[in-house]
């Protein structure tokens, strides 16, 4: 039986910021993110705590608040007029089948989404001041400074920009929208850093998952030639209710040597998923995991690898995708069938949550369906070892000798996502 899923819906009109993204704003006096504007500027300023421990009754009260002003800041730039579309008005619903694939019907989001503006052949693309960049976002679609706050949390109304001597990480709503609250993290705006994962960016992003503490809240990474769209370093966050296929798939865990897991981080294979991947899981500290899978990632960039990357159950695991759909299209390897779907396979499809262009796809949309899409994202199970086997070494990680591949359900860890009430003020959520 098909679950249907709906939320609440706010009357919206298309954004006066960003219709045109040619127009000049350096020094135009627009209230941009540029050095123009940023620096002599106040935002509002969340502080997250550096060093989560264990959720306790006292940080369930903090995630209440990150949370609940994270989605208010959200609802007030949608009452303004900010987003290009009104998201709460797609049609969602469950697909039956094992997995619970998650379908959204958004016909319009293809037209009003920002083009590409890069070439999708190369992973690492010099940052270009003159292509669209998030210094160009004016300060009304930033929601927060996100900066760390020490031993506290804490939340400020308005606040000068935090550090002279450094860059902000900023918060912004995410003018196309895929889901509610969707927002996009963008670590050190000022430094125009181009879309490559480093250590220092990439444990930004779990603090913020950190954070939030909610099995619901989300972060993406997409880099180039794995559809970002945005040559500009940013994550991508938003909520939903319900659990991800991919977060419910089987895994098998991969031995590694003693001398590797000093750090605690655990390393599983994907089983019985149609994207071959990995999930990184553990770690003696959020640091400790960051480094590991940050160095992974740093290899397929600099050897121009396409990949994404979930950060799933508040920071503690990251599901790592290499792929190569971008190049099966210019191979001419897709079938026709599935290109005029236009579905973009990026980070929120390959774990399960497949944004449909036409109705028809959404209404004949099933497991078959979604799978089919899927499986043309994958490496072969050939070139998947042989680069599983770069980032290995590449992480400091040495799979044990006594290793054998878990065949479909042999030696398979099913892991699904807790379904519990999400800690927001009621019409804020996907309801099942």
């Amino acid at each position: 039986m098909e679950m249907k899923l709906t939320i609440r819906r706010v009357p919206t009109v298309v954004s006066n910021y960003q219709d045109d993204a040619d127009k000049p704003r350096a020094g135009c006096g627009r209230n941009c993110l540029g050095d123009c504007c940023l620096p002599v500027s106040k935002l509002p300023l969340y502080a997250f705590k550096a060093n989560p421990a264990k959720p306790s009754q006292e940080d369930a009260a903090s995630t209440k608040s990150f949370v609940n002003i994270l989605l208010t800041e959200w609802e007030e730039r949608m009452a303004r007029g900010l987003f290009r579309y009104d998201v709460t008005a797609c049609e969602t619903k469950v697909i039956p089948g094992n997995l619970g694939f998650v379908a959204q019907l958004n016909e319009g989001r293809h037209l009003k989404k920002r083009p590409t503006e890069f070439r999708v052949d190369r992973v690492l693309q010099p940052f270009d001041p003159a292509k669209f960049n998030f210094t160009k976002v004016g300060q009304e679609e930033v929601l927060f400074q996100f900066e760390n706050g020490g031993d506290d949390s804490y939340f400020l109304n308005n606040a000068p920009i935090t550090a002279a001597d450094r860059a902000p990480n900023v918060v912004a709503i995410n003018v196309s929208p895929i889901e509610y609250g969707h927002v996009l993290l963008i670590p050190r705006v000022l430094d125009r850093l181009p879309q490559r994962i480093d250590p220092e960016s990439f444990l930004l992003a779990l603090q913020m998952a950190a954070e939030a503490a909610s099995p619901y809240f989300r972060l993406g990474y997409n880099s180039l030639g794995a559809f970002a769209t945005i040559n500009h370093l940013h994550f991508q966050a938003y909520y939903l209710s319900v659990p991800f296929p991919v977060e419910k798939a089987a895994t098998h865990k991969i031995p590694l040597s003693e001398d590797t897991m000093k750090s605690g981080v655990t390393v599983s294979k994907l089983i019985n998923y149609p994207v071959r991947g990995l999930v990184f899981e553990g770690g003696n500290t959020l640091n400790d995991l960051a480094t590991v899978v940050s160095s992974a990632c740093i290899w397929l960039q600099d050897n121009n690898v396409p990949y994404n990357v979930l950060i799933s159950d508040c920071g503690k695991r990251i599901f790592l995708f290499p792929q190569c759909y971008a190049e099966k299209q210019a191979l001419g390897e897709v079938s026709q069938e599935l290109l005029d779907t236009q579905v973009n396979p990026a980070v929120w499809e390959i774990s399960g949550h497949i944004v449909l262009k036409r109705r028809n796809d959404y209404e004949e949309a099933s497991e078959t369906s979604a799978w089919k899409l899927l499986a043309e994202v994958s490496l072969s199970e050939e070139r998947f070892e042989e680069v599983k086997a770069y980032i290995f070494t590449a992480a400091g990680l040495v799979q044990a000798d006594d290793d054998e591949e878990a065949s479909e359900g042999e030696e398979a860890t099913y892991a699904p996502v807790p379904v519990a009430p999400m800690p927001v003020a009621e019409g804020c959520l996907v309801l099942q």
